[in-house]
């Protein structure tokens, strides 16, 4: 399965949470500080790595403070499968 993070720049949320609705791994949560607008942001809190960097966070977030990575694949599982 493909792996990802987000990367949030949290002076920008205006804590929305439209992204946290979209999330499909429910690892996107309001924070429990405010940043320098007054704003409870949105973090990522993805301690087992269930973050598959599909972008649909990205996606909706209307003010684009989210950067999704979405990492290579290590192994030999991927290379497997091109090979079959």
């Amino acid at each position: 399965m493909a792996k990802g993070t987000v990367v949030i720049d949290t002076n920008r949320c205006k804590g929305c949470e439209l992204c946290t609705t979209v999330c499909p791994q429910h690892i996107l949560v309001m924070a429990d500080f405010f940043n320098a607008r007054g704003y409870r942001p949105v973090q990522l809190v993805d301690p087992e790595g269930k973050c598959t960097g599909c972008t649909l966070c990205a996606i909706m977030c209307p003010d684009v403070v989210l950067t999704v990575y979405r990492l290579p694949v290590k192994g030999g599982a991927a290379r497997a499968a091109v090979a079959a």
